[in-house]
């Protein structure tokens, strides 16, 4: 384990945001050199997307995907260990520098012992936080020729007891989208307001109506998350009606299909308001991440490795009301997303002072790996 604690040290040191991760590419390839993948693949996605392929001994029956993300979050570190970041306002606090730690000892585990029939891809991904690296991997050609037959991922949580395997059928992680509402109006003279088209009262009416949207309850039919994200309008000059507006929202279902019901209720509100205040309405989509909808017989085989590394096996009730663009691969592949417990105490995700636990990277490949030769003995 001592060359993977100093890959998580050096990779929670040099932390990179989204689509930036150039250095952190680099230095998963160096170690990947070291471990003879059959074929490394770089320069995937939006350029810094690595697989690595560990071919089988024999014919290859079947291909299935590991996958861990690359990019770290735009928040300032408050930690005063040794390994803490040294990039200003950036800073690894979903624990993706584990994940890589987790896929690179798996790699060191395939080059030690490779599977009889099965070949098995590492995805290091780029650009997981704002939903762009899974479709840019998806849509290259490179990535689209390996067409695993089943896809797998992990996500550490805290509040879990260390090495906790929390699965679910179905979705785990909801689906996630952001809606931009632009208001073009007129701006007019404060004393005249009726000279002009002001947005305050049409931003007043979407608020409203996006909140009777809300459902909390995730074990409820039709759950519904909307959250106010950022609010504009006019200028701090009091003589002066304002004449454009904006309202964002990011808002989250339990699944695909009732997500895209949700986003034409949502965009037929706006328009309507808009209309009604004499606006031009001006509507765009950012963030999206599709849910996670586990397949359950490739959700069982993660019940299975979980149960053969005598590892605490939990059944979530409900889905995580986080998104996490690995549902663009389930969308498309059979494939399962599960948690991995990384302590009771830890900090939550996106907090400043969160850092990954290292007794649980192990646990990690050794799920992975435990599931490969599941697969590999079918």
């Amino acid at each position: 384990m001592t060359d993977i604690l100093a890959l998580r040290k050096n990779l929670h040191q040099n932390p990179e945001l989204s689509g930036l991760e150039f250095e952190t590419a680099k230095t998963i390839v160096q170690f990947l050199k070291d471990y003879s993948p059959d074929e490394l693949l770089e320069n995937l996605g939006n350029g810094t997307g690595i697989i690595a392929v560990y071919d089988p001994e024999k014919e290859v029956k079947q291909t299935i995907m590991f996958r861990c993300e690359l990019d770290a979050l735009p928040i300032q570190e408050i930690n005063d260990f040794e390994h803490q970041s040294i990039t200003k306002d950036v800073s690894h606090k979903c624990g993706h520098d584990g994940h890589m730690s987790i896929m690179c000892s798996l790699a060191k585990r395939l080059a030690g012992k490779k599977m009889q029939h099965t070949k098995v891809l590492l995805l290091f991904q780029p650009a997981e936080e704002n939903g762009d690296g899974a479709i840019a991997i998806y849509n290259d050609e490179r990535f689209r020729k390996l067409n695993p037959d089943k896809v797998f991922a992990l996500h550490n949580l805290p509040g879990y007891e260390y090495h906790d395997i929390v699965v679910k059928d179905h979705t785990f992680t909801c689906a996630v989208n952001s809606i931009i509402v632009k208001l073009h109006g007129r701006t007019a003279h404060a004393g005249e307001p009726a000279n002009g088209e002001n947005p305050a009262l049409a931003i007043s009416e979407i608020i409203n109506e996006f909140t009777k949207q809300i459902q909390p309850d995730p074990k409820k039919e039709k759950f519904s998350i909307l959250t106010p994200i950022y609010i504009t309008m006019g200028t701090q000059d009091y003589g002066i009606s304002a004449g454009y507006g904006e309202v964002h929202y990011t808002f989250r279902r339990a699944a695909n299909t009732a997500m895209k019901e949700l986003e034409l209720e949502l965009e037929n509100i706006a328009v309507k308001a808009a209309e009604k205040y004499d606006l031009k309405p001006e509507i765009s989509w950012t963030q999206r991440f599709s849910a996670n909808e586990n397949d359950p017989e490739v959700a069982d085989f993660v019940r299975q490795a979980a149960t053969a590394c005598n590892f605490n096996l939990i059944e979530r009730e409900v889905p995580f009301q986080w998104g996490e663009d690995f549902g663009i691969f389930t969308e498309h592949f059979k494939g399962a997303m599960f948690g991995l417990g990384s302590g009771k105490n830890t900090p939550n995700l996106h907090n400043p002072d969160y850092d990954w636990p290292d007794e649980i990277t192990e646990t990690g490949a050794e799920i992975f790996y435990k599931i490969s030769e599941l697969i590999d003995a079918q």
